[in-house]
């Protein structure tokens, strides 16, 4: 135990482990935040499909040697996320099949461009640091930090300011437009703060893996509590936890970043799961 401590003192004394901690932090609050939404909007796994249209458009970034990626592959994201959710319960292609297409076919279009059009010899660690995430979370420069803290905090400030009328439109926007609420101006408002949520976490855990940041604390926190307003905040501080705790134990044990943040979500998922079900067992006896 002492051993242990002394590594983490002895890697605190570097710059890049605060700054992964306050980046991984903040980028798994803000996940868990929208994560509440997009699962009771039965809208789960646009994470994955948006995560997807970030690789293919870093794949085409890299053919066009643009130096830097971020002009390219947060607009386009924002332009997909706007699409599906806006458009996704209208459209003859619903939500769920539009965003499994969307998906599949980002993924597959990305990495035939990195096959034609290689940015470095190393193809398949470029892939699969982009999937699966990578240690850049680990080199991250005080400029990076500073923007991951600023597009947060406007995050955050939006989900607060306006909570009552995304709460509106997450349980039942037909009646919220039937009360005068713009409910696809608010819809439009979620679309662009998850791309922007999900092109941040692109570096921590890889586009495969963002999905698990949305949904892991959101459903750990509604198999103990019942109200809105209880699983948000309960989803908010499992996920900095998780966040905190993966983040130090692959520092200590050696293992890939996003990995192991998704590991530790999977466990507190798990012991939710059983706090439920006993909890449940004691009220009704």
């Amino acid at each position: 135990m002492e051993a242990m401590f002394q590594k983490l003192a002895l890697y605190f004394s570097y710059p890049f482990v605060p700054y992964a901690l306050v980046v991984g932090i903040l980028i798994a609050l803000c996940s868990s935040l929208l994560g509440v939404t997009l699962v009771l909007k039965r809208f789960s796994f646009i994470g994955t499909g948006l995560s997807n249209v970030a690789f293919g458009s870093i794949a085409v970034a890299g053919m066009l040697n643009l130096s830097n990626n971020m002009l390219l592959v947060m607009p386009v994201t924002i332009f997909f996320a706007i699409l599906l959710l806006r458009t996704g319960q209208r459209a003859k292609i619903k939500g769920d099949a539009a965003v499994a297409m969307l998906s599949v076919g980002a993924l597959a279009v990305g990495y035939l461009l990195m096959n034609l059009f290689p940015s470095s010899a190393n193809l398949s660690g470029d892939v699969c640091t982009t999937l699966f995430g990578s240690t850049s979370i680990l080199t991250l420069t005080k400029t990076q930090v500073w923007m991951s803290v600023v597009m947060s905090a406007a995050v955050l400030i939006i989900f607060v300011i306006f909570y009552n009328k995304i709460f509106a439109v997450t349980f039942d926007e037909t009646f919220a437009q039937a009360t005068g609420t713009k409910a696809n101006l608010y819809n439009l408002l979620i679309a662009v703060v998850i791309a922007v949520i999900i092109v941040l976490a692109m570096n921590l855990v890889g586009s495969l893996l963002i999905s698990a940041l949305v949904i892991f604390p959101a459903l750990s926190a509604m198999r103990v509590l019942k109200s809105f307003k209880g699983v948000i905040l309960c989803s908010a501080v499992l996920a900095v936890v998780c966040a905190a705790l993966g983040i130090l134990v692959s520092i200590l044990a050696n293992t890939p970043v996003g990995s192991t943040i998704v590991g530790v979500n999977i466990a507190a998922f798990g012991l939710f799961s059983l706090g439920g079900l006993v909890f449940r067992g004691r009220k009704a006896a």
